[in-house]
C-alpha cells in the first residue's frame, strides 16, 4: 500500500542545488557568447528566447502573468485547480506513485507548490536557466514542504536532458507547464519531446505538460503586447541581458517592441524593431541594423488538441489524456511512456 507522504512536518532540511549553468558571479560561458553572435550576424537577426531569463527577467515575466491580458497563467492555473484530483489518478493508473517531479522551467515554482500535496513527490526537481532567481524559490518551497527532498538545478535544458546523478532515476514525471513548448518550432519541439519519453536512457515514465490553444488573433496579440507596457519591457531587457554575456552595446531606447500572430505558421512572434539606423558592436563583431529591421526574440506556438496529441504519440508516449477549461484556450497533458 502507497500511504500518504506528510511534507509538511517541520524539519531542518534544506535544497540542495547543483549549478550547470553559471551564476552571474561568473564568467559568461563561451558557447552563450558564440550562440549569441551567430544569431546576431544571421541575415535574420535573432536572439533565443532562454535569454529572456535573467534574474530581472524572470521577475518582468511574473508579473506578466498577472496582467488581464496574458490569460495563459490563470487559464492553465484553474485548470489544476479543477483536475488536479483526476490528474493525479491518472498518473496513479499509468502504474507511477510518489513520483519524482522533474519542474522544466521552473520560473518561481508556483505551479508545482499547487501540485505537490496531490502527486505526493518523493522528490521534486526544479530546473531553470536563471540560477539566482531558482535558488530562492527552491528555499522558499522547502519552508512550505519542509520534508521534500528538492534537488534545484541550474541548467539550459534546451541542450539536452543529462540530469545528475542527485536526481532519483525511478518514477520520473516531468512537468513542462506554461506552454513553453511552444517555443520549440515544430522539428525541435518534437525532438526534445523524444528525449523526455527516451525510456533507453531512464529519462521519463511520463509528462505532464501546458500548452496553448489556438484562438482568436485579437486575444492573442494582445497576451503578448500589454496596455502596460510590461511585455515590452520583458522583450526589451533580453538586449541588457545580452550586453552582460557578451559583452555588446545595445541601447534599449532604440528598440521597439512589436508583437504578432503568424496566421500561416500558427504561432505568435515577438521581434525587437530598430527606431533608426544603429550599429551594434561586441568584442569580435558587430551589426548594422537600418531602421525598421527586427531582431526575432521568441515565437510561441499554438496548437490544437488534435495536433498536440499526434506530436506526444509521434515522440513515443503512448498513453495521453487531456484536460482543458471551458472555453478551450489552454490544454494539460498527460503522456504516458
Amino acid at each position: 500500500m502507497n500511504l500518504p507522504l506528510d511534507l509538511s512536518t517541520p524539519n531542518p532540511a534544506s535544497p540542495r542545488f547543483i549549478d550547470q549553468y553559471g551564476d552571474a558571479s561568473r564568467l559568461p560561458s563561451q558557447s552563450a557568447q558564440e550562440e549569441l553572435a551567430a544569431g546576431l550576424r544571421a541575415p535574420q537577426a535573432s536572439i533565443a528566447p532562454k535569454y529572456f531569463y535573467n534574474a530581472l527577467g524572470s521577475r518582468l515575466f511574473e508579473a506578466i502573468t498577472a496582467l488581464d491580458e496574458y490569460y495563459p497563467t490563470r487559464t492553465e492555473a484553474g485548470i489544476f485547480d479543477k483536475a488536479s484530483a483526476d490528474i493525479a489518478k491518472a498518473i496513479a493508473a499509468s502504474g507511477i506513485t510518489h513520483p519524482c517531479l522533474i519542474d522544466l522551467g521552473a520560473g518561481n515554482c508556483a505551479k508545482s507548490a499547487r501540485l505537490i500535496p496531490h502527486l505526493q513527490p518523493t522528490q521534486y526537481v526544479p530546473v531553470d536557466i536563471s540560477v539566482d532567481f531558482l535558488r530562492g524559490a527552491a528555499e522558499q518551497i522547502q519552508t512550505t514542504f519542509p520534508m521534500l527532498d528538492i534537488v534545484g538545478i541550474g541548467m539550459d535544458f534546451s541542450k539536452g536532458l543529462t540530469l545528475p546523478p542527485a536526481v532519483q532515476k525511478q518514477d520520473r514525471v516531468f512537468f513542462y507547464p506554461g506552454s513553453s513548448l511552444g517555443n520549440f518550432p515544430p522539428i525541435e519541439a518534437l525532438a526534445f519531446l523524444q528525449q523526455v519519453s527516451d525510456a533507453d536512457k531512464g529519462n521519463a515514465r511520463g509528462l505532464l505538460l501546458g500548452i496553448d490553444l489556438v484562438k482568436d488573433k485579437s486575444v492573442l496579440e494582445a497576451a503578448y503586447d500589454d496596455a502596460l507596457g510590461v511585455t515590452a519591457a520583458f522583450n526589451k531587457n533580453v538586449l541588457l541581458h545580452v550586453n552582460t554575456l557578451m559583452g555588446s552595446a545595445f541601447d534599449v531606447h532604440q528598440w521597439r517592441h512589436v508583437a504578432l500572430f503568424n496566421e500561416a505558421e500558427s504561432r505568435i512572434e515577438m521581434h525587437l524593431q530598430a527606431e533608426c539606423n544603429l550599429t551594434v558592436r561586441w568584442p569580435g563583431g558587430e551589426r548594422r541594423f537600418l531602421a525598421g529591421e527586427r531582431i526575432h526574440t521568441e515565437n510561441s506556438y499554438k496548437f490544437t488538441v488534435d495536433s498536440m496529441t499526434d506530436l506526444l504519440r509521434k515522440a513515443g508516449f503512448s498513453q495521453v489524456r487531456c484536460w482543458t477549461d471551458a472555453d478551450e484556450w489552454f490544454a494539460v497533458f498527460w503522456a504516458a511512456v
